[in-house]
């Protein structure tokens, strides 16, 4: 039986809900909708760690932040990390990525803390992503890039994006700098957003249009060596900040027209106490008096860095979604253009379609923005579908049980029949895919080591996650305090149980859940080589 392709669409700093098949009743998405109307829709999809760098490389590798190194944004994942791109490609696939990849650093900003780079002896095929090197127009990635056998690499983000994207754009209009950036923009009345700008790049010349062409490209390329299968790796770097959706996607949702989150104001309402001692929301606290002035409060900290989490107003909020809509819908075109493309070839009964995102973004939720270790749901959770035409599954049917980035690359590889890599972690999800009743897990592991200092917490933070079917239990070191949610009684999380007197025996078993977790999730690699 001839083994599948395997087409992996993968957004940018997308939230679960942030899609129509997933209940969302002001964006349209019909094409991903399509994919989930013929597929099976993952509802309770976590991540490894809610930040790009670290939940890539958990994707590829099937391996958690803590096992494969990438604790934080700023770590490479080492170029000896066996993936299952890789292992795909030893199995006779042909392999490509186009689009964003996010395994290697991408920007010059210094790290907050940290030794010199020279200490980590970084080997030859480092930095590859790495702005500065993308400037020498004679510089070319050097393959396989982790098991990538080729790579259309686009880096950063919204209007700004670079690597071969860039130089496309330049072929095509020299004069394309001029259009890039907040300095070039369009004028934009209303608009109060500093995380985004109306771009003067035109549709045409778009990462988002990019990456849709050179998908389509390989595509054609693939269809050619059909006694081959292959995987295309499709990334979209878009709908991450600084949000620049270009031409006619610019104003096709409006802020005026956004409601907001229900959980913007709604843990406003209730301190479960006092809240000059101490509140059951001690870092929102911090957020929002950073926001609203209140020097006194918030001085003592540490000020947040440009572009990390802050609470936002009303009309913030409001502009973030609108524009991460009109991000989302030139998104969904530009799948519709990849599936059509699909199914002219004649592969798309042959093709495993998965779609999924590296991580939400709070969009407004508890009146935050952007991301950090804070681990409310929006950021946490991301969309996952499974499109396949021999799955036997009912099309268009959802499963409730808890799965994770984790199991992504062990569930590639037993669909492809290939055999997953010592020490990969997660589960084979074909089982759940094929039949609804099929368990998974009790409790799901999420890690987090911030690559800021959090100003509400003075000092690096390090946070352990654990989610199950009804609960959400987060420890966060140096501090004497945490969190407890009942996700079925308070699915916003707006109550804080960890220290209400009632909720003391339910804390200790799932701090206890929470150790055995990390237990199991320890890293097993590498194995002795002799008993010395």
């Amino acid at each position: 039986m001839r083994r599948p392709n395997f087409l992996f669409i993968i957004t940018d700093q997308q939230r679960a809900d942030h899609l129509g098949c997933y209940g969302n009743r002001v964006l349209r998405t019909p094409h991903i909708d399509a994919l989930a109307g013929r597929g099976v829709r993952l509802e309770r999809h976590y991540v490894a760690m809610p930040i790009c760098m670290p939940n890539r490389a958990t994707l590829v590798t099937g391996r958690m932040p803590s096992a494969h190194g990438v604790r934080h944004n700023g770590i490479e994942l080492p170029l000896g990390s066996v993936t299952f791109p890789e292992l795909l490609a030893g199995a006779g696939y042909g392999t490509a990525l186009v689009g964003k990849s996010h395994l290697q650093n991408f920007t010059a900003v210094p790290p907050q803390y940290g030794g010199a780079e020279a200490l980590q002896k970084l080997p030859e095929g480092h930095r590859q992503e790495d702005h500065d090197r993308w400037s020498d127009p004679g510089f070319q990635m050097r393959l396989p890039y982790y098991g990538f056998q080729s790579v259309d690499l686009v880096t950063r983000h919204g209007d700004r994006c670079a690597g071969d994207y860039l130089r496309w754009a330049l072929a095509q209009d020299p004069d394309f700098a001029s259009r890039q950036g907040p300095d070039h923009a369009l004028p934009a009345s209303g608009y109060v957003t500093q995380e985004g700008w109306r771009t003067q790049v035109p549709e045409a010349l778009y990462s988002t249009t990019y990456v849709a062409e050179r998908t389509v490209a390989r595509l054609q390329e693939f269809a050619c060596q059909s006694e081959h299968p292959f995987l295309l790796y499709c990334s979209f770097p878009d709908p991450h900040h600084p949000w620049t959706p270009p031409g006619r996607y610019w104003g096709m949702y409006r802020p005026e027209d956004i409601t907001l989150p229900e959980a913007y104001w709604g843990d406003t309402l209730e301190t479960p106490w006092d809240r000059t001692k101490r509140t059951g929301h001690l870092h929102l606290d911090y957020y929002r008096d950073l926001r609203d002035g209140l020097a006194e409060r918030a001085s003592p900290r540490t000020p947040i860095p440009v572009r990390s989490v802050h609470a936002c107003s009303p009309r913030e909020a409001q502009e973030a979604i609108s524009l991460t809509y009109c991000s989302l819908a030139m998104i969904d075109d530009a799948v519709g253009r990849i599936m059509g493309e699909l199914a002219r070839l004649g592969l798309e009964q042959d093709t495993v379609v998965i779609f999924t995102s590296d991580h939400g973004d709070y969009m407004g939720d508890h009146q935050l923005m952007l991301k950090s270790s804070m681990h409310y749901q929006g950021l946490v959770r991301t969309p996952f579908i499974w499109a396949d035409a021999a799955l036997g599954a009912e099309a268009g049917s959802a499963r409730r049980q808890l799965t994770g980035a984790v199991d992504v690359a062990r569930s590639i590889l037993a669909r492809a029949q290939v055999a997953p890599a010592d020490g990969m972690q997660g589960q084979d999800l074909n089982p759940l895919l094929q039949n609804p009743r099929q368990g998974t897990r009790d409790a799901l592991l999420i890690e987090d080591e911030d690559h800021r200092t959090p100003g509400w917490l003075g000092t690096r933070s390090r946070t352990r996650t654990l989610v199950t079917e009804r609960y959400r239990l987060s420890l966060y070191q140096a501090t004497d305090w945490g969190e407890l949610y009942d996700l079925a009684e308070d699915p916003l999380e707006l109550h804080n149980l960890w220290e209400r007197p009632e909720a003391a025996g339910l804390r200790a078993a799932l701090t206890e859940q929470l150790l055995r977790a990390m237990l199991e999730n320890a890293n097993t690699l590498p194995k002795p080589t002799r008993f010395a």
